[in-house]
């Protein structure tokens, strides 16, 4: 297997400064998607956790939201527009359903102030990072955004940054 393809479709666990500063390369065909890479390594799904510092809903179409862990905001987008978007006409109905069932709770969940634990595709809109949501947690332990930090760190050092390019 290509080194730089080894983490690509597993959620990595990034902060919000290593998030933000993922190089984006462009595709060749507006059916690819953008890829990321942080250090040379392709990426496409991310975890974070933070405390929520702004919320935008558009009842049926999306919640825009901001997530802050002290090293950066990352902006995320849980869709809600699973019943009238295109890309879920091929599946079957009672799979929607549960989706927009799941998404319509998490965007329940996601109040401001409240500790969440992020988890989805990086994405990019309008040049801009930012995480299309596949699901959210808040956090009860007063301490997970701190372990979260730890486990940030010490998997940079001991997988994500084994074998990689400086670049």
């Amino acid at each position: 297997m290509d080194q730089r393809h080894r983490l690509y479709n597993t959620h990595v666990k990034l902060l919000a400064f290593d998030i933000l500063s993922l190089t984006q390369t462009p595709s060749h065909s507006s059916s690819e998607p953008i890829s990321f890479s942080r250090k040379g390594t392709l990426l496409s799904r991310a975890e974070t956790v933070g405390t929520i510092t702004s919320r935008e809903l558009k009842p049926g179409k999306f919640l825009k939201f901001a997530i802050d862990d002290g090293t950066g905001c990352v902006s995320c987008v849980l869709w809600l527009n699973h019943f009238s978007s295109p890309y879920f006409a091929r599946r079957s109905p009672p799979d929607v359903r549960l989706i927009a069932e799941a998404a319509n709770r998490f965007a329940a969940e996601i109040r401001l102030g409240a500790a969440a634990r992020v988890r989805g595709r990086i994405t990019s809109y309008r040049g801009a990072v930012q995480i299309t949501v596949s699901d959210v947690v808040v956090e009860r332990d007063p301490n997970a955004e701190t372990l979260h930090w730890l486990h940030c760190i010490s998997l940079a050092r001991k997988c994500y940054d084994v074998g990689t390019p400086n670049k």
